[in-house]
Formats: structure tokens, sequence, C-alpha cells
């Protein structure tokens, strides 16, 4: 069991305590707050402070205002290294350092007292508790904090020249601002708010035994802004490698980019973007170890493997900036791809699960050539094979869970150049077939979506279309119709045939309407009203007067008949 020393301590019995060293480390966010926060934190601390805007109501020995717990763990430098509460430990110190140098030449007993006070909280003291004004408290290690330095500069001199714009130089203006107003308006008590600040505000310190320790109490504490995400910890390391090799300032800014782009690419529903990048690049890492097992671990354990050292090999950040350059390019292909290769990304971005992201992205890393780009027909030769199985297999096995046994060691055979064929998995086609037919392809199962997209695209006359359009499931012949003219099977309704892909702008006004009226949703009016750009439905429109359960079957059968003639081009077929 993991050992936690958890004491409540006030902001001055802590913040003094001659053991206090706290080090905001490398792979922190960068500070967040702004003056709105600064205002409620204000507001709330004098409405406590001075209830009822009258000092005599505060009870000094009782009343206790909670800021939060501060989550830390001692490094090997003996630092607190702060996990948890970074944002309410640097603003308490700007505060702090506000008041001080409002104090600065006050001349009566108390305020010379507070002044004292706070200067311990501040900076380390003698063995008789004078301040030492070169060593802080606090520092900052932050790697993508290029205004860390203001901070500290800050917290020495109390001074703000009018360049600095970070947000600590904002905060301290803004602190600065308020207590001269405060002081103003309540000469008599200016010396007391900061001291029931120090002695009467509460913080919960948690000092955990390990760094993995503090992350797990804060992961679990935490209620408000984002915990540390694995890539924030992968940082650090990457930071202080680069920092051994004198690139410190080449990788903050290789870092941010990296993060601009994965922030805009990626919306993962778990973890951060930057995570789902390292996700990728995991499998790769993985293939190219020979690792096959289906038992996946996390993302962190990975790659603190020996003390992250794959973190420390030279190739892994330019393996990384190569990976989410190439996701780039596949989110806008048309500037990037052949008209053959779009059309296959733009099938598989409509996949009933994520495997085909890793699958790419292992197959792109193992491909590549100096410049990063692929061959065009062997890039299309891949998606199609991945597309084949990974749409059948979602039938025969539904969850992505399923797919780790056969996928994963076509990784490894991608790594070592060898042909993916899955030949070990491969269908039956009349199995499949079957399958297909049985199956429920309701709106809300992905692959209905999936295998509509691929059918559309299985026309060869159809054309990619802008990522940025919204597709929806179609209903050809309605539901609403089928109120009036039942089906003779209602399994029909929610078969393939009855389904086509379409606009959700257009979907939405031909939901309810007969053969007769989509059809004009379909061609559109040629003005205010656009058509489909699903040439199947269009053709349909040009062509038939009705659609009816009779062209419901038949379609039916074209599809999966279509589907399983694929597979076997694609060589997914044992028979």
């Amino acid at each position: 069991m993991s050992k936690l020393n958890i004491d409540q301590r006030t902001i001055s019995s802590l913040f003094s305590d001659k053991r206090s060293d706290f080090l905001i480390p490398d792979y922190q966010r960068p500070y967040a707050w702004g003056e709105d926060e600064c205002a409620t934190l204000w507001d709330d601390l004098f409405d406590f402070a001075f209830p009822d805007n009258s000092s005599d109501n505060f009870d000094s020995d009782n009343d206790e205002y909670f800021l939060g717990p501060i989550v830390t763990f001692k490094n090997g430098d003996g630092k607190q290294e702060i996990i948890d509460g970074q944002q309410r430990l640097t603003t308490m110190m700007l505060l702090l350092r506000a008041f001080y140098s409002k104090f600065e030449n006050a001349q009566d007993a108390d305020t010379v007292e507070t002044r004292k006070l706070i200067a311990r909280c501040i900076w380390k003291t003698t063995e008789m508790g004078s301040p030492i004004m070169d060593r802080l408290k606090i520092d900052s290690e932050v790697a993508s904090d290029s205004d860390k330095d203001e901070f500290l500069a800050i917290l020495r001199t109390g001074k703000v020249g009018s360049g600095m714009r970070s947000r600590y130089a904002q905060v301290f203006r803004f602190f600065q601002q308020r207590i001269a107003d405060f002081a103003d308006k309540y000469v008599m008590y200016t010396a007391l708010f900061p001291v029931r600040i120090l002695n009467n505000v509460i913080l919960l310190p948690i000092e955990a035994e390990s760094q993995d320790t503090a992350l797990r109490i804060f992961s679990t504490l935490n209620d408000r802004g984002l915990p540390l995400s694995d890539a924030d910890i992968f940082k650090s390391q990457l930071y202080k490698y680069f920092s051994s090799l004198g690139r410190k300032d080449e990788f903050v800014e290789r870092w941010k980019d990296l993060e601009e782009d994965a922030n805009e690419l990626f919306h993962p529903m778990k973890g951060t973007p930057m995570d789902e990048l390292f996700t990728r690049y995991m499998y790769y890492r993985r293939a190219l170890m020979g690792v096959t097992d289906t038992t996946t671990r996390s993302l962190r354990a990975f790659y603190s493997e020996n003390s992250y050292a794959m973190l420390k090999d030279g190739r892994t950040l330019a393996d990384l900036e190569s990976l989410l350059g190439f996701w780039k390019r596949v989110e806008k292909p048309a500037d990037e791809f052949s008209e053959p290769v779009r059309r296959r990304l733009f099938v598989l971005s409509y996949a009933p699960n994520g495997m085909w992201t890793y699958l790419l992205s292992v197959w792109y890393l193992a491909n590549r050539d100096e410049e990063g780009d692929l061959d065009a027909d062997e890039l299309c030769r891949f998606l199609d094979v991945i597309t084949g199985f990974i749409f059948g297999y979602a039938i025969e096995r539904p969850g992505v869970n399923a797919l780790r046994g056969p996928v994963y060691p076509e990784m490894v055979n991608i790594v070592n150049h060898r042909e993916v064929t899955f030949s070990n998995h491969l269908f039956r086609s009349g199995d499949i077939g079957a399958r297909f037919r049985a199956y429920v392809f309701t709106n809300q199962r992905p692959v209905t979506k999936s295998m509509l997209v691929w059918w559309a695209f299985r026309n060869p006359d159809q054309q990619v279309v802008d990522g940025d359009v919204k597709f929806e499931v179609e209903h050809i012949y309605a539901k609403r119709r089928a109120q009036d003219e039942p089906l003779g099977t209602p399994a029909n309704m929610e078969a393939l045939g009855n389904k086509a892909i379409l606009e959700k702008r257009i979907n939405i006004r031909a939901s309810d309407y007969r053969f007769a009226d989509k059809k004009k949703c379909y061609l559109g009016d040629g003005g205010k009203h656009q058509g489909t750009a699903n040439h199947e439905l269009r053709t349909m429109a040009e062509t038939r007067d009705d659609f009816t359960e009779a062209d419901i079957e038949a379609r039916t059968a074209e599809i999966i008949d279509s589907f399983v003639d694929y597979l076997g081009e694609v060589g997914l077929l044992s028979d």
C-alpha cells in the first residue's frame, strides 16, 4: 500500500515551513489563471476575512477557508514536485508578493510584522528566520511556459516592467490594484487582510511517495481543469533528453508545434490529442519489437519501460512529427493524394472502429520514403485489404477488441515488409454472406453507415466529397410511408437495401416523404436547395418512378453479394 502524508495546514504554516521547497515540474502545463479567476478568489477571500464588510464578525480562532489540496511528491533532488495545485499555489505566491510590495515602506508595528510573515512564505530563511532574498521557495521548469522567468522575476523583485505581458504579470498587476483600492478604503485593516489569509486559509497538502501515486491521487481528487495526461509526462522526459544535448529551446518549439497540430487534428473519446498521437506511434514501436500479445499495456507503462528509454531515442520525436504530418495530409487528402487513394481514405473515415488508424500509422512509418511519401499503388492495395477485413470482421465478430488477435501479427508483418493477408483469419464466402443477410443494420450500429459509404464508392462514378460534409443514414422507403403502406416483411425497413448515405441538410427534408417527393430532394432545385452528392441516389431519382419492397430486397442482395465479391478481389476469402 502506498504511503501518504496528509496534514491540514494554513498558508503560513505550509509556506513558511523550512522544508517547503516547491517545484512546478517541466511536464506541467503553463499558468492559466486570468483576471476572472483572480477576481473570484479575491472576492471570496475578502468575504471570508470581513464577513458582512465587518472586521469584528471574523472569528480568528475558528473561521477557516478551504482553498483545496496540494498534491506533491519528493523528487530525487529533495524538491516537492507539484502534481495538483499548481494554479492556486502560483496565484497565492503572487498575491502574497503583491501585499509584501505594498508594505515595503510601512512603519507601523503590525504591518512590519505582517511583512516579515509574508517574507518567510516567499523566500527561504536563515536559521534566525531572516529571508534569503535570492532563494525563492518555489521554482518552475515548465517546458512549454516561455514566461516562467517572468514569474520568478516578479517574486524576486516585486516589479512588473511595461514590457511584461505574461499571465503572471497580468495577475500581479491585478492584485496590486485590488490591494491599493482596499488600502484606500480600509486603511485600518490593510495589514489584517493578509494576516487572515496566512493564518486562516487552509490547504490540504498530500505528499505521495512517488510520482505515479501522486498522479493517481490527482486523477481521483481533481474536479477542476484537466488532469495531467500521459503525454505531459512524456514531454518531461523528452525535455530532459533534449536539454542534456543542449537543444532545450529547439525541443520547446517543436513540441509546441506538435501540440497545436494534434489539438486541431485529433478528437479522441479518451485522453488528449497528444495521447492519441503517442498511441498511434506505440503500435509501430510494438510491431518493431515483434509484440503480438493481445493484452495491450497502458500508454504510460509502455513508454516508461527501462526508464523511458524509448523517449531518449533520438528518432522518436522526428517519428512523431512525421506521423502527425502524415495524418494532416490524410485530413486534407485533395491536396496530397491521388484520386484512388482519396476514395479509399474517405471510405475508411467511416470505418466501424478506429483500428484502421493504427494499422495505417504502422504502414506509413514502415513504408515512407525519405520525404515521407508513399507509393500510391501499394497504398491502395493496403487500404483495400484493411477495409475489407475491418468491415467484414465487424459483422463476424463485432467490437474493436476482437480485432487485436488478427491485427497485431499483421502489424509485425508490415514493419518486416511482408504482405498483409490476414491469412489465419480469412472469410468463407458462404458464411460471411449468411452473416450479412442475418445481421440487423440499425442506424445506431456504426457498421451500417460504414457499409453504405463503402457501397456508394463501389460505384466508379461516385465523387469524393468535402470531409466537412456530414452524412446520415437515409431510409429510401420512408418509415412514415410504411405506416400507410406497410412492408410485407417489416425487417426490410432496416435492410441495407433500404438505406443510403445522404447529407444531413437533405436528410432532414427528405426523411418523411414518399419516393416521388424524395426525388426532388435528391436532385435539388438548382437554386437554394442543392441535391445530394450520392451518385446512386441521383441516378435513382432520374430513372425510377418509385422504390418498392421488391427494390429493397434486390438492392440488399446486390450490396451483400458485391461485398463478398470484394473480399475475394482483395484476397480475403478462403474459398
